[in-house]
């Protein structure tokens, strides 16, 4: 053999040793061996299935989560870890729309485990992307195909990690008890967090480079380690897609949330009359998949969910909306925004007229009937208020228009304005802010066409599915993919999604969000277009006449019932009274005029 081949052999085993070392850290509770992925050019290590707690079983479910004990043997992190015990969406059987986002792994209470993409060598500025799921608090798990992070950690050279979280009644099961204090599964992801400031450093990555980013009920929880001063000092900027804590889903007064926990006790035959230690021994003492599927027995409306986080005077102090109003939260860069058709996917689950099958053309009545089931707590004025701004009046009686204005009710009221807001205050308080609208449809979405770009469907970009020969998308979605990555990474590496870890472009395509100017991007495969907003008038409705209207109609309502009318008098029929001298009220100030 040559000097060139014996220096070759020599440089191949230093690399393969070299390799083989990285494949194996020790972290603070115990040795991990990882996988190495070969892609685009580029080398990457997964760790996967990490445990970070103590599984929550026996004495320990609905309780806080405990930190993971020490191991002595290497830990193969090769496969993902259990999913967290949830229900499955069966309502479309082996549909792949629906069924893409079922749990993929065996479910389990012994679920709380996280995974690490570490590019090889690792980065040199050391970002660290840290991903919560969502799934309205009841669904959810980090292994599925959406949420690998291994195309962004080799394209952008970031340490992403992700990790699995308790959710709906093993996760946010509110008793008012320390046995059942809810917001279980956003302390299991506080918890996650503690364990990337202690590790990350372990894997390449920078523990005061951490942002964390979320979606729908992940977003959510991004909002509320902003909001919480037990999270505040884990991360150091945050990415909020589809959802925010002041959603009108997303936060349960105590009130509520006992009233739940005692229906759903009684569903599963526990004794509610009895001291809360005892109902909650009884809960423990049910198998998880009984306890699951007697879940949703509380929950009807359009886009509610059974158990999400409340008040515990620990985690969550106070209402959200309140911290957002005073400025109560994190200060730190914030990217924020949503799909364009966010309440489509919502409304096949069982808005009237609606159908996968169909092209869901709604006459008026269905469209009213499914503004009463999207908006349960208004009352009869505060429907007609949002069905006259939503209406095209030259298209009362048409199926689209009417099936396109419940989208936009449901999407507007659930996730568009609440986060508007929430990010709007940030900018509000000096925060620097920059907002999008996601506008691409996949080309290869087996959902109906009239769905649009549904909630959930900026995912598959950001992670660089398309970039996948196998998934079949185009080629103008693989770049646009690559650029919303670059987008996440800059930001998660500065602060700012133009702007690269040593230079600037010539042209910030993005510009910040400010309060004057509200401004925001679109995000497809075109060239982003500059927009206000997005939906300033309809946002209005949400956040400032609605609930006044609402406020004042209760309260005369109220008021009606508890003073001039007779002890038999209903709340509709002080509604009807209502209706009718303002009705008269109306009329005669027309009249005069």
């Amino acid at each position: 053999m040559t000097g060139r081949g014996v220096r070759l052999v020599l440089l191949s085993i230093t690399l393969t040793m070299a390799v083989a070392q990285r494949t194996v850290i020790e972290t603070t509770t115990g040795k991990v061996r990882g996988k190495v992925l070969n892609l685009y050019g580029r080398q990457v290590v997964a760790f996967l299935g990490i445990p970070y707690a103590e599984p929550p079983v026996g004495p320990l479910r609905f309780k806080p989560p405990q930190p993971a004990k020490n191991w002595t043997s290497v830990f193969d992190a090769f496969q993902y870890g259990n999913s967290c015990y949830q229900i499955r969406d069966t309502l479309f059987p082996n549909f792949t729309g629906s069924e893409a986002w079922n749990a993929n792994t065996p479910l389990s209470e012994d679920c709380l485990k996280i995974n690490v993409w570490m590019p090889n060598p690792p980065p040199a500025d050391k970002t660290v992307m840290v991903w919560i799921y969502g799934g309205g608090f009841w669904s959810g798990t980090a292994s599925l195909d959406f949420y690998d992070g291994k195309t962004i950690a080799a394209i952008e050279n970031v340490v992403v990690v992700s990790m699995n979280y308790r959710t709906g009644s093993l996760g946010f099961l509110a008793m008012g008890h320390q046995d059942a204090p809810g917001n279980m599964g956003l302390m299991d992801q506080n918890l996650a967090l503690q364990w990337v400031q202690k590790n990350i450093a372990l894997f390449g990555g920078d523990p005061q480079k951490v942002t964390i980013l979320g979606e729908s009920a992940g977003s959510v929880s991004v909002g509320y380690h902003l909001l919480s001063l037990k999270s505040r000092n884990l991360f150091s900027r945050a990415i909020m897609q589809s959802g925010a804590p002041n959603c009108p889903w997303a936060f349960l007064t105590n009130q509520e949330a006992l009233r739940r926990g005692k229906a759903f006790a009684r569903a599963v035959e526990c004794p509610t009359t009895v001291p809360l230690a005892q109902t909650i021994e009884c809960l423990r003492s049910k198998p998880a998949d009984y306890i699951i599927a007697n879940e949703w027995v509380t929950s009807d409306p359009i886009f509610r969910f059974p158990h999400v986080p409340v008040i515990d005077g620990t985690f969550i102090t106070e209402d959200p909306k309140t911290s957002i109003r005073r400025g109560n939260f994190k200060k730190c860069n914030l990217l924020a925004g949503a799909v364009k058709d966010e309440g489509t996917y919502f409304l096949v689950y069982g808005a009237p007229g609606f159908s996968k099958q169909t092209e869901s053309l709604i006459s008026r009545s269905q469209f009213l009937e499914g503004v009463k089931m999207s908006v349960p707590e208004t009352n009869s004025f505060g429907v007609d208020a949002i069905a006259f701004q939503y209406t095209d009046w030259l298209k009362e009686n048409d199926g689209v228009s009417n099936r396109d204005a419940l989208d936009d009710v449901v999407g507007d009221h659930n996730v568009i304005c609440p986060l508007n807001d929430f990010a709007h205050a940030y900018a509000s308080f000096g925060q620097s802010v920059y907002k999008y609208s996601f506008e691409q449809r996949a080309s290869n979405l087996v959902w109906p066409k009239w769905m649009g770009t549904p909630h959930g469907y900026e995912i598959e970009f950001q992670f660089g599915l398309p970039l996948e020969p196998k998934r079949n998308y185009t080629r103008d979605e693989a770049n646009f993919s690559r650029r919303m990555m670059r987008n996440w990474a800059n930001f998660a590496r500065t602060g700012n999604p133009n702007k690269e870890s040593f230079q600037t472009y010539s042209q910030e395509l993005w510009p910040r969000y400010t309060v004057s100017g509200r401004q925001f991007i679109t995000l497809d495969i075109n060239p982003p277009k500059l927009g206000q907003g997005p939906r300033i008038d309809e946002c209005a409705l949400w956040s400032e006449y609605l609930p006044k209207l609402t406020r004042q109609t209760n309260d005369i309502i109220d008021s009606a019932c508890a003073g001039s009318c007779p002890a038999s008098c209903s709340r509709s029929a002080a509604i009807l009274s209502l209706t009718f001298m303002l009705t008269l009220t109306f009329t005669l100030q027309a009249v005069s005029d």
